[in-house]
Parts: C-alpha cells; structure tokens; sequence
C-alpha cells in the first residue's frame, strides 16, 4: 500500500473527528467528500481502511506516565483521546495546521496537557477537592499548555471551567481572547460564556441569579482577580440550587498564581480579601479541581501546607501534584541568555556561557531618567540618554530587517520600563515621542548624520550572536535602510499601566510598538514581537523580578534580534536569579526521578534550599523560620573580595592552616599524586570555615549555615575528605600553602562588572571534580546527581571539601570574550567547594534560620502595589 497516501487519510480522518460520532463516521465523510472530486478504486477504499484502523489505534488507552510531576498516588483514571472526544481533536488540530506551529508542536503540547489531565481529579466522582501546581518559565506558552489542559478535561467530564486570570482587565481580556479564539470558536454551540472581551465584559451576577444546569453545555468564566466580581462569583454560587450544584464538575484554573492567590496577610488566620474569595469559592463547589500555574512558584511552595493547628491543609496549597512543564524548544529564558553550569569550569562552551545579547546602561544614563528620589518626581524632567538613543535607533533597524525578511504582517515591540510611577511614564512616553518625531523628519529628509548613526549600530551589532541561532538570512545595512520610512510610518509610542488611554491593541493588524510600560507589564502581558528592551526598574524580590523579564520567550525568524539595555546590577540579579531558579527546576526534577515524594513533603524540601527568601515578606510567614539543608548538594565560592588584600590574605591563611593540619595528622592518601587527604576530623573544617571569608553576596551561602548544618549533624559528618584542586599547567603559587609548598594554579576569569564590584567567576567547580576523591572515572556526559551517586558508591556518606588556589592574573581562554575580563586579584585566590553526601530528599537534624525580613524599600513590590490600588476601589 502506498503510505504516503495512507497517512494523508489518517490526517484528514482525525479532522473530520471532532465533528463526528464515531471514527467510521469521519472516514465516511472522508470518502464522500472526495468521491465528488475522483471516484474511489478498491485500492483507495483499501487505504482508507488502513488509515481508519490507524486512527483508532491512536485512541486506544495508554500508560499513564508522569515523568514531569511530583503526585499523590491515586487511581489512574484518564487514559488519553476517547471514542466521542471533540475538544482536544479539534485544538490539537487547529494549532497544528490553522496556527501554523506544525504536528511535532502540537503533539508535544498534547503530551505535556495529558499528564496534567491525568493528574486531576476523576469528574466521574461525585465530590472531589483536589489541588495542583504547574510550573512553566515566563513567556513560555503556559496559555497552549492551559488551554490543552481544559480541551481533555471538558472531553473528559468537566463541564464548568474558571480562569482566574490577572489583576488587570487588560490580562482578563487576553485571556479571555486567547480562550475564545482557540477553544470556544473550535465548537461554539457547546459553550455558554458568562464574560466577555469587553471592558465591562468580567463576571457579574447573572439576571437568574444562577448557573446552568450543564445538560448539554459546557460553561466558562474568565475572572479578573479583583473582589468585586469575585464577589459577584461568589454569591452566585451559593443562590444556585443544590441540583445545579451536584451536577457540576468544576475546573478552576489560576494563571499567575503565585500573585494575589496566595494569603499575603500578616495573620495566617487573617487571610487577605482575594485569597480569601479564592478559598471561599473552591469550597463552594461539590467537586473541584483548582490548578495553579506559574512561573515563580515560590509563594506557593513557601505557604504553610498546614496553617492553622497542623491538621487542616490549606485550601490553595498544592497537596495532590505539582508539574514542571519542560523547557520548550527555541525558547529564550535565562539559560539560554545567561548560560548554566559549565561541564568544566576552566574551558566553558560558548552555550554555557550565554549569549551576548545585554548592553549596559551607566549610571550616568540611568540619572537622566529617573528621578534620585520620590519626593523630586513631581518636578523631575527626563532626558533621553545615549543608550536609550542607541536602543531607539536599533529597534527602527530590527523593525526593517523583520520587514526584509518578510515579516510585515508581524508585530514588533520595544519596552520601556524605567520606572513603577505613572508620572513617569508620560513623561518618558512624551519625550520619546518627541524623538520618534524629530527622527521620521531627518529620515525623510535623508539626512546623512542619521543614517550613519544608524549604520554603524546595525554593524555593531550584526554577528554578534553565533551562526546558527537563527535560520533567517543575515539581512545587510543596504537592505534595511529603504525599509526606514515604512517603519517610521507604522511606529507609535503608547503607555501601558492601569491609567493610560493609550495602551498596546494587537487585535487589529499589525503593529510596531515602542511600550513605555509600568507594573501592569510585570505580571502574565504578552509583548507581542518583542525585540528591544530598555530596562531599569529594581526590585530586591526575584519572583518579580524574574516576571519583569519580559524579554524571556519566543523569537521565531529573529532570534539574532533581541537585545537588552539595561544596569549592571540589574543583570547581576538576573545572573544570581538564573542560579536560584535553575536549582529550584532541579530539585523538582531529582525528587520526580526518585518517585517517591509527595508534594506535601515537596513543601519541606523548598523550604530548605538555602536562598529561598526571594518573594514578599508577607508571602513567606511559613518560612520565617525554615530549615536549610545541605543533604546531597554541592555548594561553591564564586565571587570573591578580590581587591580587598586583607581578605585575600586571610583566605590563604586559613587554607595553609587547613592543609598543614592535614599533614600533621598524616591523612595523606598516598594512592594518588594529588594533595588529598581522608579520614580528616570535622573540627578542622570547622574551624578553616570560621576562619575563610565568603564574600558577603552569597546569599545561599554562609559561614552561619554551613558551620550550623555541620554541627546539628552529629556524627554523620564526623569525618570529612579534603584536597587541593591544582591545574596541570606550570603556574605556581606565590606563597606556599602551608607546609604542602607552592601550589599549581587554577585559572579563573571573571563576569564583566564595574572595578569595585565583587569578582563574579559564575562557577568554580567542573563536574569531574565531584569524583576527586574517587579512583574511578566515568565516560560521558552525566549530570551532578549522576557523579554524586558513583561517588558515595566508592567513597560512602562522607563529604568532600575542595580547595582552590586561584591564580589573581587569570585571563580568559578566549582573548576576544564578550563575557568576561581579567580577574586582576590583589593576590592568588582561595575558593572552596564542598559536597555533601546522601539522597537530597533525604531526612535527617536540620539547622534553623531566621531569615531577615526585608526593608522597607524592598516590600514597594507590585504586588503590593496592585492590591493597594484596588483596595481602594479602583478598577484596572
């Protein structure tokens, strides 16, 4: 038979299926509809037979796999696409071929909605509560995964869906948008909407005072997070009858979870009015299931799973599955822009160093557009400094280059976002629309010192970037610049905050857009075709900062474009988020390949990771008091006080300490050529971590909690390994480490940053040095849990402390790095590295931190800031 022809019957049976009652009806139609153009041979009826055998196959029950989710064992009770399902046919195949992201897209969406499906509760149950937690990255397409999620669920027996979407009407609206287009328009006589896209289209008490009966229809709300209509849901749900009740099957979906859902009140018992709402309405219902999503989830994985007197789960806390969704392919999150964790942290790959895409902003730039302080606001007149101008100019030159290469049709998006005030934000609009016009003037006039300008930052930029980021063409500066005057035509300036009048709409054709954006832009608002950002608004909680990272998703046909303006220390704190971010996904993940955790035991863990005090003070009550564990980890210095001679000095001091004692006590292991000695007393370790220096922004690391877990471990950490990590070059150590004599170097090259800022070398440790201590070695690539486990195979429970004598003139490998410079020490360096033993979910005496409360500063987040406006009866 021919399969090519065999595969296309399959395809045009699946979509005729979501409109059909049985797979032999679709592939009847299927037959009629090409009888009118060519009459069917044997052969053809033979291969439609085939195709329909085929199709149905695909439908069959399959193995319920979970390999991206901590759960609760329960029965598994949805096992894929059924005989009679519509929604989900219908979804997958208008996001294969009507959205144009192809079958492999589709099919890897449909994977990722099937074990979040899996996970909820069974809608053929009368009473249920059940509660997950859905952890994507920013920009990353949580909608496609949410929307999938609700298309299995309706055809699965749900029949009541809530979106519980934003703070804003701008993020109800979009959601409410994204809903209609791609899962009500799929099969719009099965759905009743109780909002709408329109401004005042958010939920309010129906004229019946009740839902529906759901005998044949299926019934959605989008809901703004705001108490009114909250209100309004509320009390709906308790004046409708109890018959209508018990029939619903009840999905609630909270898109940004971790925001205004999560009891931000100083008094768990006082619960602030939307979490509150939120919790009220869950009980509400016979049978729920709520599913947060986000991608920050640390206020939720940091609530109190057990609040009140420890025996009552809090009604939002995810206690039956938490999901990571995996990593998209081609999606640009900090991984990709800042690079990971380096195989071998001498000779990092350009993919473990990141990308080249961030240009600093001086001081100096930042001054002329924000004001020193609140109180000079009022009178305070921003100008435009030379990097916004250069970002300005390279935005106008991506936006022709996207039209060279056929993108016209697409929307194109710088963000402006220096400040949270409002005040700010017209007077940065207004002065950037004054240069917008100034410049479609010179432009036009072909004015020769533009044009240059504009040339030589296009040149600056091009090739930057590796070869084979994108699959577009390189598009050259004589290309571009006849393009000049249509974007120039087509480029407007608008605000985005909750007061603007003049706000992105990306519903009516396309747009290229300069965005001078306020908070609402910090929280789930798509940028549509972002390709320019120019950022200075702080903020000192990571979860918002990491949410203000709209630069983070897609760039399909111009991922060489994006670029990023923006402050020193704001890139340090994203660098120093990437970090926290990344070892959150990893415990997530090593607790789903051990199989055996719960998520309310997943609860404790999080709250053990050094470095989790990363959201509102308010949000983090139940970790106040958290316990930090060290079980199964590596930790390692990595920026260093290198220009401080006291510290240097002293550092050395404590390693030659260290290492004389070691040989004193001689625990040399003479097997080996390396300096490594075994068996080595605790109290020496203690006593070289008392004495050694960690430079102070180490917020996962301290002196306190390393020697505090030490101690609270009793006689598992009795006895310890210790080596010297020396390099295989020649380069030897001024000073002698004690009585081991001079020592061979390591190099280690520094992060770009400011003279007086700490030396940032991103990562001491490779991955082979985990197995220092150990006579074996291991082909291939294998990751740090991988190495870690062999290691206590040979070795046992004992830890490893590593020493690193760091050369002070390391350089880079690389003399043309775009990423890093000399490290320029004062004197040679000492890191350390320690690895602990046993399973990271393992139990065992922990020690307990008080972790600081913020400043007051620091608490002016957005969420705050947010509730804080409504609260006072606006509406947003």
């Amino acid at each position: 038979m021919d399969q090519h022809q065999i595969q296309s019957f399959v395809k045009q049976i699946k979509k005729q299926y979501p409109s059909c009652e049985s797979v032999e009806q679709a592939a009847e139609r299927v037959k009629e509809e090409l009888e009118a153009f060519f009459p069917f041979t044997q052969e053809h009826l033979d291969q439609l037979s085939e195709a329909q055998r085929i199709f149905a196959e695909s439908l069959k029950p399959i193995e319920t796999l979970h390999k991206n989710s901590i759960y609760r064992l329960h029965k598994d009770w949805y096992t894929g696409t059924a005989a009679g399902d519509k929604h989900w046919p219908a979804l997958e195949d208008y996001i294969a071929y009507a959205k144009g992201w192809g079958e492999d897209t589709a099919g890897k969406i449909g994977t990722a909605s099937y074990e979040v499906t899996s996970l909820l509760a069974d809608p053929n149950q009368s009473k249920f509560k059940h509660r997950g937690l859905v952890v994507g990255y920013v920009q990353s397409g949580k909608t496609a995964n949410m929307t999938a999620v609700i298309a299995r669920a309706v055809d699965a027996g749900y029949n009541f869906v809530i979106i519980l979407a934003g703070l804003t009407n701008k993020l109800r609206q979009q959601t409410q948008r994204r809903m209609v287009k791609d899962l009500v328009e799929r099969h719009p006589t099965s759905w009743h909407q109780w909002t709408s896209v329109d401004d005042d289209g958010d939920f309010r008490m129906p004229p019946g005072r009740s839902f529906l009966m759901p005998e044949n229809v299926l019934q959605l709300c989008v809901v703004k997070k705001n108490v009114s209509p909250l209100d309004a849901f509320l009390k709906t749900v308790e004046r409708s009858p109890a018959a209508i009740l018990n029939k619903l099957k009840v999905l609630i979906i909270d898109d940004e979870c971790d925001q205004a859902s999560v009891n931000a009140s100083s008094n768990e018992l006082d619960v602030t009015a939307i979490n509150g709402r939120i919790r009220e309405i869950v009980k509400a219902f016979p049978a729920v299931s709520y599913v947060g999503y986000t991608a920050t989830p640390f206020a939720n994985v940091l609530i109190n799973p057990y609040p009140n007197d420890n025996s009552q789960i809090d009604d939002l806390y995810p206690k039956d599955f938490i999901t990571a969704l995996e990593l998209p392919e081609g999606y640009f999150g900090t991984e990709k822009l800042f690079g990971k964790d380096p195989v071998d942290a001498e000779n990092p790959s350009p993919e473990e160093e990141g990308l080249d895409m961030i240009r600093e902003v001086v001081p100096e730039d930042a001054s002329l557009l924000q004001p020193s302080s609140r109180k000079e606001t009022e009178d305070f007149q921003p100008e435009i400094p030379p990097s916004l101008e250069e970002a300005l100019l390279y935005f106008i030159a991506c936006s022709a280059a996207r039209r060279v290469r056929g993108d016209e049709d697409e929307h194109m998006t710088m963000l402006v976002h220096t400040s949270v005030r409002t005040i700010m934000h017209e007077k940065v609009e207004s002065l950037i629309s004054g240069w917008v016009a100034l410049r479609k003037r010179d432009f036009r006039t072909e004015s020769r010192e533009w044009f240059e300008r504009l040339s030589s930052i296009w040149s600056k930029e091009s090739g930057r970037l590796p070869d084979d980021i994108t699959q577009a063409s390189p598009v050259s500066f004589d290309e571009l610049k006849d393009r000049i005057p249509e974007v120039l035509d087509a480029l407007e300036v608008v605000v985005e905050n909750g007061f603007s009048d003049n706000r992105i709409d990306y519903e009516n054709g396309p747009k290229t857009y300069i965005v001078v954006g306020g908070s609402v832009l910090a929280r789930g608002l798509t940028l549509e075709g972002l390709m320019v950002s120019y950022f200075l608004r702080s903020t000192n909680q990571y979860d918002t900062l990491l949410q203000m990272g709209r630069w983070f998703g897609f760039r399909p046909n111009y991922e060489d474009l994006p670029r990023i303006w923006t402050t020193a220390s704001l890139e340090d704190s994203f660098r120093s988020l990437a970090r926290i971010e990344a070892e959150v996904r990893e415990d997530i993940s090593e607790y789903v390949s051990r199989g055996n955790i719960t998520p309310m035991e997943f609860a404790v863990r999080v709250r053990r990771i050094p470095g989790m005090a990363i959201t509102s003070a308010a949000k983090m009550r139940a970790a106040q008091v958290c316990d930090i564990s060290f079980v199964g980890k590596h930790v390692q210095t990595i920026r260093f006080d290198h220009k401080d001679e006291d510290i240097v000095l002293r550092n050395w001091r404590a390693a030659s300490e260290l290492i004389s004692s070691c040989k004193s006590l001689n625990t040399a292991d003479e097997t080996t050529e390396e300096l490594l000695f075994k068996r080595v007393p605790k109290n020496l370790i203690r006593k070289f971590l008392l004495n050694y220096a960690i430079q102070e922004s180490h917020r996962e690391l301290s002196t306190e909690l390393l020697v505090g877990y030490i101690d609270s471990a009793g006689d598992e950490l009795s006895e310890w390994n210790v080596g010297v990590y020396q390099a295989r070059g020649d380069r030897l150590s001024k000073d002698p480490m004690g009585n081991a004599g001079q020592v061979r170097l390591t190099n280690r090259s520094k992060l770009e940053a400011p003279p007086e800022e700490a030396a940032d070398i991103k990562a001491l440790m490779s991955k082979k040095d985990i197995l220092f201590d150990c006579q074996k070695t291991i082909a291939g690539e294998r990751d740090w849990a991988d190495l870690k486990r062999a290691r206590e195979q040979e070795i046992g429970s004992v830890p490893l402390l590593l020493i690193y004598p760091i050369a002070h003139d390391s350089k880079p490998k690389n003399d043309n790095s775009k990423f890093r410079e000399k490290l320029d020490a004062v004197g040679d360096l000492i890191g350390f590295g320690i690895v602990f033993p046993g399973n990271s979910e393992g139990s065992g005496r922990y020690y307990h931190v008080v972790v600081n409360a913020p400043s007051a500063d620091e608490l002016e987040s957005l969420d705050e800031e947010i509730a804080s406006y409504l609260e006072s009866g606006h509406v947003i």
